[in-house]
């Protein structure tokens, strides 16, 4: 149970991160401010996941903890998440990708967790996601049946991401979401003209803590302050 809450936390920290990194440099000041606010509910989705577990854990740990001192190695997230930002297509497609895959573990756990706290996180959690999707897949359908360069953007970052996309199902807690996910994901992506690419190969690992080497950088960026001013009270 707190290994699931721990990898939970951790998919919706290292987005938060991820989408932070775009605040006063998103093309224009709207999708500056809605992707900080896409940023900030993963964040308190993570916080909330963190704080359950350290409550089950029972040694006096905080949110801080899991956060703040743990190194790439210890992390469980996606690989998906931890993806460079790129441009604005790449950032829309992860998002994507990801959306379709929260909009089924929400909805699951919402009605099907054992923890009563993880149930409440989940029910908040589904309707913010369900925000989530329609930014992402309108975005989707705008750059794919956009101008010729919208188009090859997305279709370029749909093949930069595509094998990270396999390890969401990898769990047998997730596998039963794929039909759904792959559904979803097909309709939108008909919709924005684009193709699912046909490259078989698939990466994994994060969930086992063996990542890619931009999780390292990001991890670098987000706990230098903790690391610099152990003890600190925020």
């Amino acid at each position: 149970m707190i290994r699931t809450l721990i990898a939970h936390a951790d998919d919706n920290m290292v987005l938060a991160q991820r989408l932070g990194e775009w605040v006063s440099r998103a093309p224009e000041l709207e999708l500056d401010i809605a992707l900080a606010n896409l940023g900030l509910d993963h964040l308190g989705v993570a916080r909330a996941l963190y704080q359950r577990a350290a409550e089950l854990e029972g040694d006096g740990k905080t949110e801080d903890d899991y956060a703040m001192w743990r190194d790439e190695r210890q992390f469980t997230n996606l690989l998906l998440v931890e993806q460079p930002n790129g441009d604005f297509a790449h950032t829309i497609v992860r998002q994507f990708l990801f959306d379709a895959y929260q909009l089924q573990l929400w909805e699951d756990l919402a009605a099907n967790a054992d923890d009563e706290v993880l149930r409440g996180v989940a029910a908040k959690a589904i309707k913010e996601a369900r925000y989530h999707f329609r930014f992402s897949s309108g975005w989707m359908v705008r750059l794919g049946d956009g101008t010729d360069e919208s188009h090859r953007r997305a279709q370029d970052a749909l093949a930069d991401l595509w094998r990270f996309t396999a390890e969401m199902f990898e769990d047998p807690a997730t596998a039963s979401y794929r039909e759904a996910w792959d559904g979803i994901v097909a309709e939108v992506l008909e919709d924005a003209t684009l193709e699912i690419p046909d490259d078989p190969y698939q990466r994994s690992g994060g969930r086992q803590g063996f990542h890619t080497e931009h999780l390292g950088r990001l991890l670098a960026e987000m706990q230098w302050l903790a690391r610099s001013h152990p003890g600190a009270k925020w």
